[in-house]
């Protein structure tokens, strides 16, 4: 059986545990992407990019694909439910407010020749270009207000046609830098007083996390439930290879319950699954090795 691709790098961990189930189950049903394409609604390159972390998978193809290899597609339902908030909470990037005329040529040409050119070069453009057609106009908003402070700090006396000595034109540029950045700091920190804050979720848990330290258990109860301070979700899905401070918190608590995984490193490896596992059959749970909503509640008691 081939090995799969690497996720890309920037793959929530919510979006990753769900790729990861979806190969599972792909790879348990010995169905190929072409057989997939055939047996439901979605054609091969669909499959390709939404397994690959290439695009985000609908929930209908999750829907189609447990019903193809003949599985529950309860819990996989609850994995996108996760992965598409956290896709919903992401800070979207940022676009140029003003679009910019169509580039011209070195030779002088009509109005309606410009139009149509324009016109043309739209239709062509991709979504990738589009975000380099604004990159390239904030650039060149920037060199036109650092152009126009330099003009207006300019002595008097300068004229054109006259040449500029060289430590005028120096100081001016210096200047205007400065009077540039100093007001695109302002307007950061003006964009960030005006947006709301973010609210602590399963992606932002793991901030700062180091992978192979050890990290220390400090278990109290806090407003009626444990808790380790290092997390405080109640429904990330924890499975093999999950890691981040989430897994740190769940190993923790397993040892607080007396399931310890002999480790607080913040990998969900074999030995967590395993004490996970003691946990949910303890506790009349589902017997899975991972850790949800439900094994979380009971963690937290």
């Amino acid at each position: 059986m081939p090995r799969w691709k690497e996720l890309p790098a920037e793959t929530s961990n919510s979006e990753r545990q769900l790729l990861v189930q979806l190969r599972r189950l792909k790879d348990h049903s010995d169905l190929s992407l072409a057989a997939l394409a055939s047996r439901t609604s979605y054609s091969r390159s669909s499959w390709e990019r939404y397994l690959n972390g290439k695009k985000p998978v609908p929930r209908k193809a999750v829907e189609e694909l447990a019903r193809v290899c003949g599985t529950e597609p309860t819990r996989l339902i609850v994995l996108y439910d996760v992965a598409e908030r956290a896709r919903a909470e992401a800070p979207a990037p940022g676009r140029a407010d003003e679009p910019s005329s169509p580039p011209r040529s070195a030779q002088s040409s009509s109005p309606a020749q410009d139009q149509e050119q324009g016109q043309e070069q739209e239709r062509e453009q991709t979504p990738d270009q589009d975000q380099d057609r604004d990159r390239d106009q904030g650039q060149d908003r920037d060199r036109d207000r650092a152009q126009e402070s330099a003009s207006t700090l300019a002595p008097a006396s300068v004229r054109p046609g006259r040449t500029v000595p060289l430590g005028w034109m120096l100081a001016a540029v210096a200047l205007a830098v400065a009077v540039a950045f100093g007001a695109g700091v302002l307007t950061a920190r003006g964009w960030d007083d005006e947006a709301p804050a973010e609210k602590p979720g399963p992606v932002a848990a793991g901030a700062g996390y180091l992978r192979g330290q050890t990290y220390k258990c400090a278990v109290r109860r806090q407003d009626g439930e444990l808790r380790a301070g290092h997390s405080d979700t109640r429904e990330m899905l924890l499975d093999i290879n999950s890691t981040g401070f989430d897994v740190v918190e769940a190993q923790c608590l397993l040892r607080e319950k007396g399931f310890s995984p002999g480790v607080f490193d913040g990998l969900y490896d074999e030995r967590t699954k395993g004490a996970a596992k003691k946990f949910q059959q303890a506790h009349h749970l589902v017997v899975d090795g991972i850790i949800g909503p439900d094994t979380w509640r009971e963690l937290r008691r």
